[in-house]
């Protein structure tokens, strides 16, 4: 839709919330504006806060300051502080300014942590009491306080400095007789995470105990504020496609597909596949380095790419395996020798189905059209022989590499598919000839 098709409305005439979800992805950053303004305002909240953090930050830049204000101050804390850290570092202190003092300062605390820790996050506004009131005081109090709240499922307690000292949540509350106090029903027990816990290593934390909410804390158990089911689905969706954009050879995009401008999106890609194509020419000067062995037995270079392609695959199973059971958590750096071991297992299996199978068609083909040669018996041999050797090597090389990239200080999702295929591809080379200068020595070679 273009300028002209939203100026073709008649004056007046709202565009309902859905004809915007519909075209908003479609529109020029100076078209969005003008649907904007076409929707009814209690529509028009909804979908700002459905946007996503950098889809808002664009729209409040092109929006007048008066208007600007009174979206930004619509937003929690944490959320207000995710717009800020998307926009353009000149618009950043523009929009600080917007923010009335309490929730300045409540922001300004948030964006002095890492944009991947649970401190930045975090919404410090939640649902406290005090352990000596009783039940009664604590209803009423919450009651006041709720609409200030993202979420009220959970009330935390909490002494004179901020310590956290239990939980306790609303349905809990009411069924309690009024004279009692907090401390007597709240959970002493509770699960937190450090103000600096790895958002993926917070999400973690998430799943295992299907909260709706989890306390963060400081190293002296003062509470800092709390991160929701909602804000961590949208970390473990970022992360998840980081790593998949990762593991596909490339640097992750920061911005949906869609909306990355292509300069930025051809950089990103770029230089992957750049250093991967350098890494393939390995591939010819291996093949050059045989070039004797070829020449004598032409035969060798059919199964070529039956045998790199192999290899290939394998790595990049192994390899998409581990990465994905380390973000899960499910590997730690100290189980590597655990995979090792199964992988061993696994590659030696699977080489063995790979080179039966590729032995089989060798015979087989040979059999119907007689392509091979006398020696076709051993050039069988030797394809199934590399084919084991090839798909150990691989699964061995793919299950590693991430161990390795995670003890340097890497992510592991840097292993990408196409770097270990790459890696494979010239040591497979040398594993074949290597075994075809054994196995036909005397007879092809």
């Amino acid at each position: 839709m273009s300028q002209p098709a939203l100026g073709s409305r008649a004056q007046g005439e709202d565009l309902s919330l859905d004809e915007l979800h519909d075209v908003w992805r479609l529109l020029a950053p100076e078209d969005r504006l003008a649907a904007f303004h076409l929707v009814p305002h209690d529509s028009g909240e909804d979908f700002f806060l459905a946007l996503s953090t950098a889809e808002q930050a664009a729209l409040l830049v092109t929006l007048p300051a008066k208007e600007r204000r009174a979206w930004l101050r619509l937003l929690p804390p944490d959320d207000a502080a995710d717009v800020i850290q998307a926009a353009l570092p000149a618009a950043r202190q523009e929009f600080l300014a917007l923010l009335d003092d309490s929730t300045r300062k409540e922001v300004s605390a948030l964006l002095a942590y890492a944009e991947d820790q649970a401190g930045g996050l975090m919404n410090p506004r939640f649902a406290r009491l005090r352990p000596e009131m009783s039940v009664d005081e604590a209803i009423a109090y919450l009651r006041r306080q709720v609409r200030e709240l993202e979420t009220a499922h959970y009330i935390y307690v909490l002494d004179a400095e901020q310590r956290l000292l239990g939980v306790v949540s609303f349905r809990e509350l009411f069924p309690v007789p009024p004279e009692r106090t907090v401390q007597e029903v709240m959970h002493r027990d509770v699960v937190t995470a450090h103000e600096h816990l790895d958002q993926e290593a917070l999400g973690r934390l998430f799943a295992t105990h299907r909260f709706l909410a989890i306390p963060i804390v400081d190293d002296e158990q003062h509470i800092k504020g709390i991160v929701t089911m909602d804000d961590i689905v949208d970390v473990v969706q970022e992360e998840a496609t980081e790593d998949i954009q990762k593991i596909g050879g490339m640097e992750a995009l920061d911005a949906p597909y869609l909306q990355i401008g292509m300069g930025r999106m051809v950089r990103k890609r770029g230089g992957w596949l750049s250093a991967l194509f350098l890494g393939e020419m390995l591939t010819a000067t291996a093949m050059g380095y045989f070039e004797a062995e070829i020449a004598r037995a032409v035969v060798l270079a059919l199964f070529v790419p039956l045998i790199i392609s192999s290899g290939g695959n394998s790595g990049s199973q192994a390899t998409t395996l581990v990465i994905r059971a380390m973000a899960l958590g499910e590997v730690k750096i100290r189980d590597w020798w655990r995979v090792i071991r199964r992988e061993c297992v696994a590659g030696l299996t699977l080489g063995s189905i790979l080179g039966t199978i590729g032995v089989a068609r060798i015979l087989l083909w040979h059999g119907a059209f007689g392509v091979y040669g006398e020696h076709y018996l051993l050039v069988a041999l030797t394809v199934g022989a590399s084919l084991v050797g090839v798909v150990l090597w691989g699964t061995l090389a793919g299950s590693m590499l991430p161990f390795v990239l995670r003890r340097l200080g890497f992510d592991p999702a840097s292993a990408s598919a196409p770097f270990v295929a790459t890696l494979v591809d010239v040591s497979g080379l040398l594993i074949y000839f290597t075994t075809a200068s054994v196995i036909l020595s005397g007879t092809l070679l």
